[in-house]
């Protein structure tokens, strides 16, 4: 499944919606895609899954890419 995940690069600040970034991950579950980054040093914020049509209009996008992570 594809999981599309909005999170900021700085782990020990507050949220702010103009600095937050998102990454597409294939995984299992979301707990998978919330394992799968870990050692990451960022703060998720929230984890989607993506699928049907939501997910085509995605993969449409210029800013969609795969992230690999295993």
């Amino acid at each position: 499944m594809m999981y599309k995940v909005y999170y900021q690069e700085n782990k020990y600040e507050v949220p702010v919606r103009e600095k937050t970034k998102t990454i597409f991950l294939d995984a299992e579950s979301e707990r998978e895609a919330r394992q799968l980054l870990k050692d990451r040093q960022i703060n998720i914020e929230y984890v989607q899954l993506v699928k049907g049509p939501y997910l085509e209009y995605e993969k449409q996008q210029e800013y969609f890419k795969l992230t690999e992570t295993r």
